[in-house]
């Protein structure tokens, strides 16, 4: 098995994780609806994790997951027979990047419909962290590879805002998960403007398919959805009916992309139709973000943390997924190939198309 990466702190001891445990469950969550206030230890490649302090740890932070989160379904029902779950592994560990502007907007992708995990998914830029690597050179490693910023030492400053409990598949009527993440945001804000940024970015074609800026205005409204539910609830009336965003083309080009207002408000499907929608986790941290600038109308949970972040109010259901039929043609239980990731060297041609697309947010 390989090394462990998120370990949990729960006899006075570091103890790995398996992949089918739930780690949210592990930390409390049958004692309350979420999220929990956990206690890290962020080491090079690896994650620490309590409910309690201990030496060592470096923040206290909001843990979440979703409200149809198969682990915690698999926790509530018993599972049947030919379900089985990877034994050889544990739970991984990814970091994932909120860039924020100097005017207040921040970075989110989508993600290609080649991608064999969570494609046509909007999501801040991120991934695996590296054994030994830190976890802000891993994130910003990420940020380089999908999108070709480079932020320059000293023109940036970071915090930790949350943890997320990621599966994919993401719910139990999709199948059986195959990947098992703790997903750890981090706050990166620059001193350039989103232009400047936007500037000098340079797309992964192979991961990425678009990109955009949300402002706190769109970005509260894409926080308050509620996966889970049919329709988004307690929305402003004053949103508009797009956000602009950009699109890369076939050719190399790209071309201005008005996204509709219901794309970015679309939930979680009980079916694996793979409709464009922000990812639940991306919500989460979104939420949080907001919270961190204070926005008016983000009531924020105590939880205090190493980074003077709070946690913010989630809503956990029962969960109803039903368990997936077994038998053939299911996902298989062995660990399937993880995407690959091209450097900025193998991606990294002149974008003709930065000055044009700039005019359309002078």
């Amino acid at each position: 098995m390989a090394a462990a990466r998120v370990l949990l702190l729960l006899s006075g001891r570091p103890e790995s994780v398996g992949f089918a445990q739930s780690v949210c469950g592990l930390l409390g969550a049958r004692l309350g609806l979420g999220p929990w206030p956990t206690h890290c230890g962020l080491k090079r490649g690896q994650l620490l994790l309590s409910d309690r302090p201990f030496p060592g740890a470096s923040a206290r932070l909001p843990l979440q997951r979703p409200p149809f989160c198969p682990f915690a379904a698999l926790d509530q029902q018993p599972r049947p027979l030919g379900a089985e779950l990877p034994t050889n592994r544990g739970v991984d560990l990814g970091v994932a990047i909120i860039l924020q502007s100097s005017d207040q907007t921040v970075l989110l992708t989508r993600r290609t419909r080649t991608l064999s995990v969570s494609p046509n998914l909007w999501v801040p830029p991120g991934g695996h962290v590296e054994l030994n690597e830190e976890l802000l050179d891993g994130g910003l490693r990420e940020l380089w590879e999908e999108t070709g910023l480079q932020l320059p030492q000293g023109q940036f400053s970071w915090v930790p805002l949350g943890l997320w409990e990621s599966a994919y598949p993401p719910r139990l009527s999709w199948g059986f998960p195959e990947y098992h993440h703790i997903i750890l945001y981090l706050l990166v804000v620059s001193q350039e403007s989103q232009q400047q940024l936007q500037t000098r970015m340079q797309p992964n074609p192979s991961e990425v398919s678009a990109f955009m800026w949300l402002g706190p205005g769109v970005a509260a409204a894409v926080a308050a959805t509620e996966d889970g539910t049919e329709t988004p609830r307690h929305l402003s009336q004053d949103l508009p009916p797009s956000v602009l965003a950009v699109e890369l083309e076939a050719n190399g080009g790209a071309r201005p992309l008005a996204l509709p207002m219901s794309t970015l408000l679309q939930t979680t499907l009980t079916t694996t139709e793979g409709r464009e929608r922000v990812s639940t986790g991306t919500k989460f941290a979104l939420r949080l973000w907001l919270q961190h600038l204070g926005w008016e109308g983000v009531t924020p949970l105590p939880c205090e943390s190493g980074a003077h972040v709070d946690p913010g109010p989630a809503k956990e259901e029962q969960n109803t997924d039903p368990l997936p039929p077994t038998g053939p043609g299911k996902p298989s239980a062995q660990s399937p190939p993880q995407p690959t990731s091209m450097t900025l060297t193998e991606h990294s041609q002149p974008l003709l198309w930065v000055r044009t697309l700039l005019q359309l947010w002078e």
